[in-house]
């Protein structure tokens, strides 16, 4: 176990409380001390859900430990049930009270209930989040609807096809509206939505999987294995394709269609994105060859990096994952970039490959924002674990034809806002758009001249400028001269940290010991060969 100020993932009860807080009628006993609760926040604050996570928490303390720990745990489980009246029950430990070994699992097996009580063996120091919610999905589609009956063969040339979605969690990234759009596209296929789980399904649904003819997977790292025991169990097939960007959402349409065996067709001419028409466009240049560094979930990770490269014309020069169960599809995909992949779930290894790197934009989580902000590189999240500004109101998926329309919006504005900002900054110094100049509307700059020199001296508004004052150099270190700082801003500055260092680098290897402007055009020359 490594101690840090900051993770990827949560330990695998987290993943747990995922599943059960996008379920209805499903209750998790968690046995766990009193610090444990804090989980909790994560869903009200973080998601801003309007009630808590249907967990309820032994809570034991440590003068309990002196005492019957496990009769604390029977006592709770029997009086969540008896309060909340689920279809079934959850059952397990958080990290601490792993240590105790109370088996939670077992003693659930005596406590004689009149629903299922599903035990959750969830090792908290060799596993995490996502693996724990994938583990609980699992246990509860083998626990719920192993019982079922095959579908009947001839039952299904009555109906429509129908399938599962399967996947969705409460705290994952854009669930909630992804679900939305794919079931609109399945359905203008033809196909309709049996169950989707675990967002939104109870007890009683799960046990209804093996009544759709296939299963649709859209996050693997939830629902890959329950979807690997229905195909087995059921002989559903699901899909492999996840729906990310226009080129991605075509070939699932396809795959589905195949599956189903509907027409394509009319799903395929009614796509509705503007990405493609933005990607065959002249201001679309702008974007083209723009470095970018891709770290996040697998899922989301290699689909992002196929959609930068075929629909914005981006060059892939990092690639990298913290979800481990996922690293041979993400060291498949770093091939065909020619990158080396980055499998690992400390943040500080980012933030230095990042920096290594020097992308033009960041495709991340939330802890790759601050990165980026550090770094004064632009940015744009894709995946998990993300902050509450990753939970919007509005309609934003990710999937489909509509979540293409969103990625264009998300990806696009940073590198576009970086140039609008880039313009403001060359032109800080013009005529008409200096500091003091009053605003072109009104007609003159006599106005804001008297306002400024009527103003106090405290309060007298100071130049605006984008670049902090060059440090003194340090011994063996080359120093810019006035008039390459001056030139070194007309720089984007999106850009400039990368074309600092690398004229720094260059006045280094040619034993300069100041950089005047020649030795930045000189740099220039040189790096761009």
């Amino acid at each position: 176990m490594q101690l840090t100020v900051w993770t990827y993932e949560g330990p695998p009860h987290v993943g747990a409380m995922r599943v059960a807080t996008g379920m209805e009628r499903l209750h998790y006993v968690l046995h766990a001390p009193q610090g444990d609760t804090y989980a909790d926040l994560l869903f009200t604050m973080i998601e801003r859900r309007n009630q808590r996570p249907p967990v309820t928490y032994t809570t034991f303390q440590a003068r309990d430990l002196g005492q019957d720990t496990a009769e604390l745990f029977r006592h709770t489980a029997i009086e969540a049930y008896e309060r909340f009246k689920p279809q079934a029950l959850l059952v397990g430990s958080s990290c601490t009270a792993e240590l105790i070994q109370d088996d939670p699992g077992g003693l659930s097996q005596t406590l004689g209930l009149p629903v299922p009580a599903i035990p959750l063996e969830l090792p908290s120091y060799s596993r995490k989040e996502n693996w724990g919610a994938s583990e609980t999905f699992y246990q509860l589609v083998r626990s719920l609807a192993g019982n079922a009956e095959a579908r009947p063969a001839d039952e299904a040339a009555s109906r429509r096809p129908r399938c599962n979605l399967l996947g969705p969690t409460a705290l994952g990234f854009r669930h909630r509206d992804d679900i939305q759009e794919i079931t609109q596209l399945l359905d203008s296929l033809g196909i309709d939505v049996h169950v989707t789980a675990p967002m939104g399904s109870t007890p009683a649904d799960i046990a209804r999987l093996g009544e759709a003819d296939f299963n649709v997977v859209l996050y693997p790292e939830i629902a890959q294995t329950a979807a690997k025991w229905l195909e087995r169990t059921f002989k559903q097939p699901y899909t492999r394709v996840i729906p990310i960007g226009v080129g991605a959402t075509r070939e699932f349409i396809q795959e589905v269609a195949g599956i189903a065996q509907v027409d394509p067709g009319p799903a395929l001419e009614n796509a509705q994105s503007r990405l493609p028409w933005y990607s065959r466009s002249v201001d679309s240049n702008y974007l083209t060859g723009k470095r970018v560094f891709i770290f996040g979930d697998a899922t989301h990770a290699v689909a992002a990096a196929r959609v930068a490269t075929e629909e914005f014309g981006f060059k892939v020069v990092g690639l990298g994952t913290y979800s481990r169960e996922f690293a041979r599809e993400v060291r498949e995909a770093a091939k065909l970039y020619d990158v080396t992949p980055l499998i690992t779930d400390d943040y500080l290894e980012v933030e230095a490959q990042v920096a290594e790197l020097q992308p033009e934009l960041v495709l991340g989580t939330q802890m790759e924002r601050h990165i980026s902000k550090r770094l004064g590189v632009g940015c744009a999240v894709i995946s998990a674990p993300v902050h509450v500004q990753d939970f919007p109101a509005r309609y934003a998926p990710q999937m489909g034809f509509g979540g293409a329309n969103v990625l264009f919006d998300t990806w696009v504005h940073p590198l576009m806002m970086g140039l609008e900002e880039h313009l403001l900054g060359m032109f800080r110094e013009d005529f008409e758009f200096h500091a003091e100049a009053a605003p072109s509307h009104l007609g003159g700059t006599g106005t804001t001249e008297r306002r400024v020199a009527a103003a106090p001296a405290e309060v007298q508004p100071e130049a605006v400028t984008t670049d902090a004052a060059p440090e003194p150099a340090q011994d063996g270190e080359p120093v810019w001269s006035a008039d390459a700082e001056k030139e070194l801003r007309k720089i984007p500055f999106f850009v400039r940290g990368k074309a600092r260092r690398n004229t720094e680098r260059f006045a280094k290897e040619k034993g300069l010991h100041e950089i005047s402007i020649d030795t930045l055009y000189d740099a220039k020359a040189h790096f761009g060969r």
